[in-house]
C-alpha cells in the first residue's frame, strides 16, 4: 500500500513549480484618473472573491508644521465617527458586511485601507462607509480627547522603551530642524496644544483629490474598478496639490555618538546616516549590496560577524528606508552593556571593510537569487500585492516595475554596487546611538523625535 504523505523533494518541486508560475504571471497593472482627477492604480486578480484598496493622501507628519502629531492625529480620528454616525455605527456597518478597515500615518503619506468581499451586498455598504468618512469625519469632540488621550499614553510607553529612545534620537540627530525630523507621534505639549480647528484645516487642506492616488487590487473588471475608485473618492473636494518635501540638507556633525543612559540589561545601538531617496537610481544596487551586508538574517554578514563568530548579539540588521526625499541607512543591534563598546566596533569595522572592498562575488550572487526567487512569493496574496502597488501609486513609480524587477535586480554588477556603495555610504560619518549602560553611562544631548521602522525596504512606505 502506497504512502499519501508527499515526499519533501515533491513538496519542493511543487514550490518551485510554483514560484515559476508567479514569475511568469505577473499581473498588469492598470491606469486612469477618476472624474476629479485621482490617479488609480489597480490589478485584477481573479483567485478570490475579495478586493483590497488603499487610498492615499500626501498628509504624513512632514506636514505637521508647528504642531507635531497633527497628521497622525487626524488620521487616527478618521474612523472614529464621520456625519451623523458614531464609531460604534461605523464600526457595526462594517462588522455586518465582514469588511476590514485600516487607517495609517506615516512620513510622507496617510492612507485607508478597505479589504472586503466583491459581491455588491457586501461590497456597496463598505465602501459607502469609508467614502463618508473620507469626505465628512466630524472630528467630535469626545473623540479628540480620547484619541489625544491614546496618543499621550502611546508617548509614555515610548520614554520607558529603550529602543523607541534610541530610534528617536537617532532620528532627530539625522535630520534635525527638517520636516522628517519632527516627531510624528508627537510630544505631550503638542498634541495638548491642537484644537479641533486645527484637525479640521489639515484635514480640509491635504485630504482631497488633489494629494490622492488610489490602489485597487482584486477580483473586479475594469469597469467595475472604475466603479469602485469612483465611489471612493469621487466626492472628494479638487483641493490644491502639495509640494513634495523641501530636500534633506547634507549631514552636518563628523561622527557624532550620542549615549542615552537606561537601566536596561541590554544596550540598543544604531548606527546610520542619509541614505537614498525612492527616485534614486542606486537605490536597487543599495538595496541589493544590502542583502549581502546585513538585509538578509543571519546569514548576513553584520550577523556572522557580530552573533556567529563573537556571540556578541542574537543578531544585527541594516536597512535602506527611501522616502519621497533622502531617507535612512540605518544598522541596528542589541547587546549586553559590557559588551556595547565591542559590538560597536565589529559593526563599524564590518561596515568599513564593506565599503571599501564591496560584496564578495558569490555572496552577492547567492543575495540576488534569494531575492529574485522570493520575488514572487512576495505577491502572493491581494494583500501583499496591494502594498506594492501602493508603493507603485504614491511614489509615481513605472507601470511596469513588478514586470521589471528581477530584470533589473538581474542587470546589476559587482562593480555597480561597489560604486553605488561608496558613492552614498562614508562610513566615518556615520551617526551613533547607545541607549543602555545605567544610569551613571556618559550622556550627550539629544531630543526624542519620529523612530526608524525596521521594516525591509520593499514593499515598506514611509
Amino acid at each position: 500500500m502506497s504512502s499519501l504523505k508527499p515526499s519533501l523533494s515533491g513538496l519542493l518541486a511543487t514550490a518551485l513549480l510554483c514560484v515559476s508560475s508567479l514569475a511568469q504571471a505577473i499581473p498588469e497593472i492598470q491606469n486612469w484618473h477618476t472624474a476629479n482627477g485621482v490617479p488609480v492604480y489597480f490589478i485584477a486578480a481573479r483567485e478570490l472573491p475579495m478586493v483590497d484598496a488603499q487610498i492615499l493622501f500626501r498628509a504624513g507628519s512632514v506636514r505637521d508644521g508647528e504642531r507635531p502629531g497633527l497628521a497622525q492625529l487626524t488620521n487616527g480620528l478618521l474612523e472614529e465617527g464621520a456625519g451623523d454616525w458614531s464609531a460604534d455605527t461605523i464600526a457595526d456597518r462594517l462588522d455586518q458586511v465582514g469588511a476590514q478597515l485600516a487607517t495609517s500615518s506615516r512620513r510622507d503619506s496617510a492612507s485607508v485601507a478597505l479589504r472586503s468581499l466583491t459581491d455588491p451586498r457586501y461590497l456597496q455598504p463598505a465602501v459607502e462607509t469609508v467614502a463618508r468618512l473620507l469626505k465628512e469625519p466630524s472630528f467630535a469632540p469626545d473623540a479628540v480627547e480620547r484619541v489625544r488621550q491614546q496618543m499621550l499614553t502611546a508617548l509614555q510607553e515610548r520614554a520607558q522603551s529603550p529602543g523607541a529612545i534610541a530610534q528617536d534620537a537617532f532620528f532627530k540627530a539625522l535630520y534635525g530642524d527638517h520636516p522628517y525630523g519632527s516627531p510624528a507621534d508627537g510630544t505631550s505639549a503638542s498634541l495638548n496644544a491642537i484644537t479641533r480647528a486645527d484637525i479640521q484645516d489639515f484635514h480640509r487642506r491635504y485630504y482631497t483629490a488633489a494629494n490622492a492616488v488610489v490602489a485597487i487590487v482584486g477580483d473586479l473588471d475594469r469597469s467595475a474598478a472604475e466603479q469602485l475608485a469612483n465611489a471612493l473618492v469621487g466626492g472628494l473636494p479638487k483641493g490644491e496639490p502639495m509640494p513634495p518635501p523641501p530636500p534633506v540638507p547634507p549631514l552636518r556633525p563628523l561622527n557624532p555618538t550620542i549615549r542615552i543612559p537606561h537601566p536596561s540589561s541590554q544596550s540598543h545601538i544604531l548606527i546610520g546616516q542619509l541614505g537614498v531617496s525612492r527616485a534614486d537610481p542606486d537605490y536597487y544596487a543599495l538595496y541589493l549590496g544590502n542583502h549581502v551586508l546585513g538585509g538578509n538574517g543571519l546569514v548576513s554578514q553584520l550577523s556572522q560577524e557580530i552573533r556567529e563568530k563573537r556571540g556578541l548579539a542574537y543578531g544585527a540588521y541594516s536597512a535602506f528606508s527611501p522616502m519621497r526625499q533622502t531617507g535612512p541607512f540605518l544598522i541596528n543591534l542589541q547587546t549586553r552593556n559590557d559588551q556595547a563598546d565591542t559590538a560597536l566596533q565589529v559593526a563599524q569595522t564590518t561596515l568599513r571593510q564593506f565599503s571599501a572592498d564591496g560584496p564578495d562575488p558569490q555572496m552577492l550572487e547567492e543575495a540576488r537569487q534569494n531575492i529574485t526567487g522570493g520575488f514572487a512569493l512576495d505577491l502572493a496574496g491581494n494583500g501583499k500585492l496591494a502594498n506594492y502597488l501602493g508603493l507603485i501609486a504614491f511614489y509615481g513609480l513605472p507601470l511596469d516595475y513588478l514586470q521589471t524587477f528581477i530584470a533589473t535586480m538581474n542587470g546589476i554588477s559587482l562593480e555597480q554596487v561597489k560604486t553605488a556603495w561608496q558613492r552614498h555610504i562614508q562610513p566615518d560619518r556615520q551617526i551613533v546611538v547607545i541607549v543602555g549602560g545605567g544610569q551613571n553611562a556618559p550622556t550627550s544631548p539629544g531630543p526624542a523625535s519620529a523612530p526608524v521602522p525596521p521594516t525591509p525596504p520593499e514593499p515598506a512606505r514611509s
